[in-house]
């Protein structure tokens, strides 16, 4: 299926990030970007580079490959 591998990260980034009890905003913040960027990643909306991807778990404090396992 199409674009399942965005909605993966995208439900597991959510999951860590209300973990640290983190906002949307606050995180994207800590990122650089938008809050509404990152409500599209989120939503597995957004195609991320894997670059954004080891950036974003570094942030969180995790593996990026954590991001990439389905629940």
């Amino acid at each position: 299926m199409t674009g399942e591998l965005q909605r993966t990260v995208g439900q597991n980034l959510r999951k860590y990030r209300q973990e640290r009890q983190l906002s949307q905003e606050e995180l994207a913040e800590v990122l650089g970007v938008h809050r509404t960027y990152m409500g599209g990643v989120e939503r597995g909306e957004r195609n991320l580079t894997l670059q954004s991807v080891e950036r974003i778990a570094t942030r969180l404090g995790i593996d990026p490959r954590e991001l990439f396992e389905k629940g």
